[in-house]
């Protein structure tokens, strides 16, 4: 698996060849199996021949980064490795990402998860949200999924790891660009962390990126709790791919809705569940989320009932 892997980080990193056609020509190589990849004759029908010949480049490349990631201790999981998660090839079909390269407990790909997302520069109320909402779901043993920015994403991971959970980090960048930032250093613990990255090994951050990480986070889990999006950008974005890809949203809604949660609304009139505050605990309802996780396709609304028990955030 190690070899095969090899082989499609070094396809991936010659110019011109992205994802799409790699996942073509892995098609048409399962059938040949114990044909090496990259010395395979159907290189020479996908690809055009300056890209044939840039591949030994892109070995070189490829290899010295391999190096690195072996000394750090990366997992580089294939679409095709018995150990990439189920519910991303479930969940994104063929957009799945090719190879994931994974540090921490690999354990965490096949645990049940839910996903946040929400602004950088979310609402002091925004935040509480995202840290009591996180703290709750993990003691319910429910590993937390998010992007690795400052605000929401941060704040679900430290209330995660802070309560004795899990936590899965989505890169958008390459992971050997990875430090563990300031903010989360004391709460951090690399027994109950998993970091993932889909992109190559020292790749830049850049918007692109941040956007195929969200849809990545999505397929990575059973809901996503949406704390602020704004009307435009990749909170609201992610929100949106969430819908399309029919997984259960859960968008907070507030008294006095702050400006950055101004898209929140756009999601619930398009099929977000609400996120709401029981009145008895005055903590994030967390109930419709354990509720959907177990049912996907219970119904969005509270039961009548419950609706009294229920307050704005």
């Amino acid at each position: 698996m190690a070899a095969h892997a090899f082989d499609l980080m070094t396809l991936l990193d010659a110019p011109g060849v992205g994802p799409g056609r790699v996942r073509k020509l892995l098609k048409k190589w399962q059938g040949e199996p114990d044909s090496p990849l990259l010395d395979n004759h159907l290189l020479h029908q996908a690809l055009t021949a300056s890209q044939v010949a840039a591949l030994p480049a892109s070995r070189e490349r490829v290899k010295r980064h391999w190096e690195k990631l072996e000394q750090q201790k990366v997992h580089v999981l294939s679409v095709v490795d018995p150990r990439y998660p189920q519910a991303l090839r479930r969940t994104l079909g063929e957009d799945s990402p090719v190879l994931l390269l994974c540090t921490g407990s690999l354990d965490l790909l096949g645990t049940t998860s839910v996903g946040f997302c929400g602004s950088r520069e979310a609402s002091e109320k925004g935040l509480a949200t995202a840290w009591h909402s996180a703290e709750l779901l993990a003691g319910e043993g429910i590993n937390i999924v998010s992007g690795f920015a400052s605000g929401v994403d941060m704040n679900a991971h430290r209330a995660a790891l802070a309560c004795g959970g899990t936590t899965t980090v989505v890169l958008a960048e390459g992971i050997l660009r990875f430090r563990v930032k300031k903010e989360i250093r004391e709460e951090w613990d690399e027994n109950r962390t998993l970091v993932v990255s889909e992109f190559g090994p020292n790749l830049p951050w850049s918007v692109n990126h941040a956007m195929q990480r969200n849809r990545t986070i999505c397929g990575l889990s059973r809901a996503i709790v949406l704390i602020e999006a704004r009307t435009t950008g990749g909170s609201i974005q992610a929100g949106r791919d969430c819908l399309k890809l029919g997984l259960p949203l859960f968008a907070a809604v507030y008294e006095g809705a702050p400006e950055s949660a101004a898209g929140n609304e756009e999601l619930l009139a398009h099929g977000a569940r609400r996120l709401m505050k029981s009145r008895l605990a005055d903590r994030p309802n967390i109930r419709p989320i354990l509720d959907a996780i177990a049912n996907p396709a219970r119904a969005a609304d509270e039961p009548q009932g419950q609706v009294a028990q229920l307050g704005l955030l």
